[in-house]
This record gives C-alpha cells, sequence and structure tokens, in this order.
C-alpha cells in the first residue's frame, strides 16, 4: 500500500514538472484571426497575448472609429477562440501517460 502511495506521488510530481514545461512553451503556440473581409488581423499566442494587430489603413478614419473598433474586437475574440484549441491539444501531448485518461478532465484548467 505505501508503495503505491509512493508511486502515486511521484506521478503527481511528474505531472507537475510536465505541467509546468508545457505552461512555459505555450508562449510559442500561436493563432491568427480577421474580421471584415480581412480588414482587420490578429495573432495571440498561448499565453493568450495579442502579438500583431494589422488595420487596413482605409478603416482609420475618425467616422468609422465605432465600426473599426467592432473590428478589432471580433478579431482577437476568433482568435482566442481558435488558440483554446491548441492549448488544450498541447497540454494534453505534454502530459499525455502520466496520468490516468479521465473523460472529461480538462487539463488545462490548471494553467495560471
Amino acid at each position: 500500500m505505501f508503495g503505491d502511495m509512493m508511486g502515486m506521488l511521484g506521478k503527481v510530481k511528474e505531472f507537475q514538472a510536465k505541467m509546468k514545461e508545457a505552461q512555459e512553451s505555450l508562449g510559442h503556440l500561436t493563432e491568427s484571426a480577421e474580421s471584415g473581409a480581412g480588414l482587420v488581423k490578429v495573432t495571440v499566442n498561448g499565453l493568450k497575448k495579442v502579438t500583431s494587430l494589422s488595420i487596413d489603413p482605409e478603416l482609420i478614419k475618425p467616422e468609422d472609429r465605432e465600426m473599426l473598433q467592432d473590428l478589432i474586437a471580433a478579431a482577437i475574440n476568433k482568435a482566442m477562440e481558435k488558440i483554446e484549441d491548441q492549448i488544450k491539444a498541447h497540454i494534453q501531448q505534454s502530459t499525455e501517460g502520466v496520468l490516468p485518461n479521465i473523460p472529461g478532465l480538462d487539463l488545462s484548467k490548471f494553467m495560471k
């Protein structure tokens, strides 16, 4: 019984190390999205930070300010949704084989 407990503790430590490693490498994941038929383009990384934003010069007019704000928000939201899938896959791949496969366990919730 004690050996089983020690084995489980070893798995938990291994899992923690793999999660830390996975977290540190999330900055290398990127995803891009656009809105307004490509007038606004945004790229985000796996740390959920915007890394680039491109705005077509035609949109930079005072009278189009509200539309521009909406397009920027839409592009960022799309990119954030898309990066979530990459983050989940990355975490799953990085921690594969450490813990048993538990259906419904979302390991990305352990990310800070």
